[in-house]
C-alpha cells in the first residue's frame, strides 16, 4: 500500500462487519475544518457517499458541512476554468499572428488544465451516491477500525502517519510514514506497536513499479475478490489552535513472491478475522504475541494489472 488503496469507505459496512460504532463527532469536526477552507484535508468522495441521506442530526450537519465544501469548490474549479480558457483564447489568438514555442506551450497546459477542471467540475455532481469505496493516496483520510473504552469505534484517519513527539515540520522531513516496515516496528515505531492497532478495510491497491525502463502504476487485487483487513498503527497528536490530528500508517513486510515477480518490494500485511480482537487491544508486554499475529496474515494470492 506504497501508492494508494481501494478502500472501503462507507463506515455502515464496518458497523455490519464487525459491530463497530462510529465517532460521529471526529467525522463532523474533520468535514467542517474541510469546509472552512483546510485545503490540506482530502477525502475520498465514497466517504462523502456515507451520508447522502442523513439518519440523525449530527449526520445532517456532516451533510451540511460536504454541501457546502462542494458549492465552493464548484465556485473555485469555473472560476479557474474561466481562466484557463482565457489563456486558450490567447494563445490561440497569439499563434494565429506567429507560430511560437511559447504559444504552443501555453495553448498545450490551458488544454490539459481545461480537461483536468472540466473531470473535476463532473464529478461534484450533485450525487454523492457512489458505491461506497473510494481510493486513497498518502495524506487523504480513511475509515480506521480501533478500539476505545473496550469498543470498537471508526474514527476517520489522515493516510500519514504522525509519529509520537513529532511537529508539522520533522513530518515534513520524513514523508514516509504512511508504511509501517514491519522490520522497524521495534524501534522507529515503539511507541505504538504494543500500544495503538487499527485495521483499514480495502479491496485491492495500486503499486508503482518500474518495469522495461518506464514507471507505471499496477493494481493487485486478491484472488478469490475478498475485504483485506490490513494492520495500521494510528496516533492522535493535539494541535494548537485547531482540532486533533488522527493519522495512521499501514505495516508492510517482505511481498510474496507473486508481487516481487511485479517488480515492488513491498506488500501489506493483512489481519485474519479470528485474530481481529488480539490484534485491536494489544498487550505492549507480549510482543511476540503480536509478532505472531501478522507471522499468521492472511496471505491472498494477488493477481495484478495495469492501472486504469
Amino acid at each position: 500500500m506504497c501508492y494508494s488503496a481501494q478502500i472501503i469507505a462507507d463506515y455502515r459496512r464496518y458497523v455490519r462487519m464487525f459491530g463497530a460504532n462510529m465517532s460521529l463527532r471526529e467525522f463532523a469536526i474533520l468535514f467542517y475544518e474541510r469546509a472552512e477552507g483546510n485545503g490540506t484535508i482530502k477525502i475520498p468522495k465514497g466517504m462523502e457517499a456515507a451520508f447522502a441521506e442523513p439518519q440523525s442530526d449530527a449526520e445532517r450537519e456532516i451533510k451540511a458541512s460536504i454541501d457546502r465544501f462542494r458549492q465552493a469548490e464548484k465556485i473555485r474549479l469555473e472560476q479557474e476554468l474561466f481562466a484557463q480558457r482565457a489563456r486558450f483564447a490567447k494563445a490561440e489568438a497569439a499563434l494565429e499572428i506567429k507560430q511560437t514555442k511559447a504559444a504552443a506551450e501555453s495553448r498545450r497546459i490551458a488544454t490539459a488544465k481545461i480537461d483536468d477542471l472540466l473531470r473535476k467540475l463532473a464529478d461534484l455532481g450533485p450525487s454523492l451516491a457512489v458505491d461506497g469505496e473510494g481510493r486513497i493516496f498518502p495524506g487523504w483520510y480513511a475509515p480506521v477500525m480501533i478500539v476505545q473504552d473496550g469498543q470498537r469505534v471508526v474514527v476517520p484517519m489522515r493516510y500519514r502517519c504522525r509519529l509520537p513527539g513529532w511537529t508539522e515540520q520533522m513530518e515534513k522531513q520524513k514523508p514516509g510514514t504512511y508504511n509501517a516496515r514491519r522490520d522497524s516496528l521495534a524501534t522507529a515505531w515503539r511507541k505504538l506497536f504494543g500500544y495503538q492497532h487499527g485495521i483499514v478495510v480495502i479491496s485491492h491497491f495500486y503499486e508503482n513499479v518500474a518495469q522495461h525502463g518506464r514507471n507505471v502504476v499496477l493494481r493487485f487485487d486478491p484472488s478469490p475478490p475478498q475485504d483485506l483487513l490490513v494492520a495500521c498503527l494510528w496516533t492522535r497528536t493535539p494541535v494548537p489552535g485547531a482540532a486533533d490530528l488522527w493519522s495512521f500508517a499501514a505495516i508492510t513486510d517482505e511481498p510474496p513472491p507473486e508481487i516481487a515477480a511485479a517488480g515492488h518490494d513491498r506488500c501489506i500485511i493483512t489481519i485474519k478475522p479470528e485474530n481481529l480482537d488480539a490484534w485491536l487491544n494489544p498487550d505492549p508486554t507480549d510482543l511476540a504475541a503480536l509478532d505472531a499475529i501478522l507471522d499468521d496474515s492472511s496471505r491472498p494470492y494477488y493477481e495484478h494489472q495495469l492501472a486504469a
